[in-house]
C-alpha cells in the first residue's frame, strides 16, 4: 500500500464517506491546522477523557469500552508527552490525530469516542479549557511581578523624584508612589482576566455540530469533571462564540498598553538627560560602533511587542465581525492569533517581573531634577489659601515669585524671606517649610497621596490584594 493511499483511507475513515475523490494534497495542507492546534493536545485529550466516562456512565456505550477509550487515551498522552507521536498534516487537525492513534491502539471501538459530539463543539471545549489554564498562568505572572513593585517601592517611600504632567516637572512624589501607580494598573489588569476566567469557563461541549445530539447525554457529567463552572446554554452561539477568546485578547492588549506605558517611563529615565535609574546589563545590550551605548531592550521590545498584541485583537474582532451562525472554517484562523497573544504576553510578563525589581533609581539626579522645575509651586499657593488668600489670587502670587525665581536661575525655596514677602504681607518665616521637598510629600498625607506614611500603608494593603 502506498503511502498516499494510506492517507487517503486515514482520512476517509474520518469524514470521507460522502466523497468520491481524494482532498487535493494542496488542500489538505492548506486546510489543516494540526501544525498550530496541536498545542491543545492535553486539553483536547482532557475533554475526550470526560466525554467518553459520561457516554459510559449514561449507557451510550458500555463500560467496558468507555474504560478502553480512557485507557488509549491516556497512552496517548505519554505518547505526546514524550515525543513520540507522530502528528499527520493529512489528518487535519489534532482532534483527528488523537482519535486516529486512538482507533489504531483499540480497534474500532476508538470510532465510537466521536458519538454524540462534533469536532465543532469539541473545538470550542479546547479553546476554553486552553484558555482558563493559560488565564491562571497570567494572573500568576501579574502577582509575581506586583510583588516585585511591593519590593522594590518598600525600599524607596521617602527617594524623591519629580511629577510630570505633559511631561513637564509638576509636582514632587517619592518614587515608591510612582511605582504603587505602577502597581495600581496591574491590579486592575488582575481582576479583569479574573473576570474574564469566568465566562471561559462555560462548557460547549454536548452542543455537538450546532444543534445538540439526539443521544441521551449528561452534560452536568461532563462539566463536572472538567471544573467548568457553567454549561452553555445555546448549541448554536456554544460552537461559533468566540468572545471569550476577543475578551482575553483584549485584557491582553491594555496589560501590554500598561506595559509599554511603564517601559516608556524606564526608557526616558535610562537615557543620559535623566539618568534616573539603572537597569541591569542583563536586561541590556550595547552598541556595535558606540562603545558608550548601553541600551534599554527589554523596555524597548515589549513597547513593540505591544503593537503585535493590539494586533491580534483586531485580527480577532475583524475574524468574527461578518461570520453567520453557526462554526465557519473561518474559526480555525482564531487559534495563531491567540496563540501569539498569549506567548507574548507570557513572555513580556516573565520579562518584567525579572528585570523591574532590580531597576535601581539613582536618587541624587532624581533630587536634582525635582529642584529644577519649581515642584513646590503648588505648595505655595495651598499656603497662602491656607492663610485666607483665594486660590485664584494665590495662583497669580505664586506665578510672580516663580517668575523671580527665573530670572534669577533659583528655586523658590532659594528665595529670600523678603523676596517672598514682597508677593504677599501673608507670607511668614514659616513658608519654607512648605517649600522642601520633603515638606511637599509630607503634606499630601491621605488616603491615596504621596506621603510616605501613606505610601507605606499603600504597599501594605498592595499585599493584602495580591494575597486575596
Amino acid at each position: 500500500m502506498t503511502n498516499n493511499t494510506h492517507n487517503d483511507q486515514a482520512t476517509a475513515q474520518m469524514w470521507g464517506g460522502r466523497f468520491t475523490e481524494a482532498t487535493d494534497r494542496f488542500v489538505a495542507e492548506f486546510t489543516a491546522s494540526v501544525n498550530f492546534d496541536k498545542r491543545m493536545a492535553n486539553q483536547d485529550i482532557q475533554g475526550s477523557i470526560a466525554h467518553a466516562t459520561m457516554l459510559g456512565q449514561c449507557g451510550i456505550i458500555t463500560a467496558d469500552e468507555s474504560r478502553q477509550i480512557v485507557d488509549g487515551l491516556t497512552q496517548i498522552k505519554g505518547e505526546i508527552e514524550r515525543g513520540e507521536f507522530e502528528w499527520r498534516v493529512e489528518l487535519e487537525d489534532v482532534h483527528m490525530n488523537v482519535e486516529s492513534r486512538l482507533t489504531a491502539l483499540i480497534g474500532d471501538v476508538g470510532k465510537k469516542l466521536h458519538t454524540g459530539r462534533s469536532r465543532n463543539d469539541q473545538v470550542a471545549t479546547d479553546i476554553r479549557l486552553y484558555l482558563r489554564d493559560e488565564t491562571d498562568k497570567i494572573i500568576a505572572l501579574i502577582g509575581k511581578l506586583q510583588n516585585g513593585l511591593l519590593d522594590l517601592a518598600s525600599k524607596h517611600t521617602t527617594t524623591i523624584m519629580p511629577g510630570f504632567t505633559h511631561l513637564q516637572t509638576a509636582q514632587p512624589v517619592s518614587f515608591a508612589h510612582h511605582v504603587m501607580a505602577w502597581f495600581e494598573m496591574l491590579c486592575r489588569d488582575s481582576e479583569r482576566f479574573a473576570q474574564t476566567r469566568t465566562r471561559i469557563n462555560q462548557m460547549p461541549l454536548g452542543s455537538a455540530a450546532l444543534a445538540g445530539t439526539t443521544y441521551p447525554i449528561d452534560r452536568t457529567i461532563t462539566a463536572r469533571l472538567l471544573g467548568f463552572d457553567g454549561i452553555c446554554e445555546n448549541s448554536l452561539d456554544a460552537v461559533s462564540d468566540r468572545d471569550f477568546a476577543i475578551e482575553f485578547t483584549a485584557n491582553a492588549s491594555i496589560l501590554m498598553m500598561h506595559l509599554s506605558r511603564m517601559s516608556e517611563e524606564l526608557i526616558l529615565w535610562m537615557s543620559a538627560q535623566f539618568g534616573f535609574i539603572h537597569i541591569p546589563d542583563r536586561f541590556c545590550t550595547g552598541s556595535s560602533i558606540m562603545p558608550q551605548k548601553k541600551n534599554p531592550d527589554v523596555p524597548e521590545l515589549v513597547r513593540g511587542k505591544t503593537a503585535r498584541v493590539f494586533g491580534q485583537l483586531t485580527t480577532l474582532l475583524t475574524l468574527m465581525k461578518n461570520q453567520p451562525l453557526a462554526y465557519n472554517k473561518d474559526n480555525q484562523e482564531d487559534k495563531e492569533p491567540l496563540f501569539d497573544c498569549v506567548d507574548t504576553l507570557t513572555g513580556s510578563l516573565i520579562a518584567f517581573a525579572d528585570m523591574l525589581p532590580n531597576i535601581t533609581p539613582n536618587a541624587e539626579n532624581m533630587r536634582t531634577a525635582t529642584m529644577k522645575g519649581y515642584a513646590t509651586a503648588t505648595d505655595l499657593a495651598d499656603y497662602l489659601v491656607k492663610k485666607g488668600l483665594p486660590f485664584r489670587d494665590a495662583h497669580e502670587v505664586v506665578g510672580s515669585a516663580v517668575a523671580l525665581g527665573v530670572s534669577k536661575g533659583v528655586d523658590l525655596s532659594e528665595l529670600s524671606l523678603d523676596e517672598l514677602k514682597g508677593f504677599s504681607p501673608l507670607i511668614g518665616d514659616d513658608v519654607f517649610d512648605c517649600l522642601t521637598l520633603e515638606g511637599s510629600l509630607n503634606a499630601r498625607n491621605h488616603i491615596g497621596g504621596t506621603a510616605p506614611e501613606q505610601v507605606v500603608k499603600a504597599i501594605e494593603q498592595g499585599r493584602g490584594k495580591i494575597k486575596g
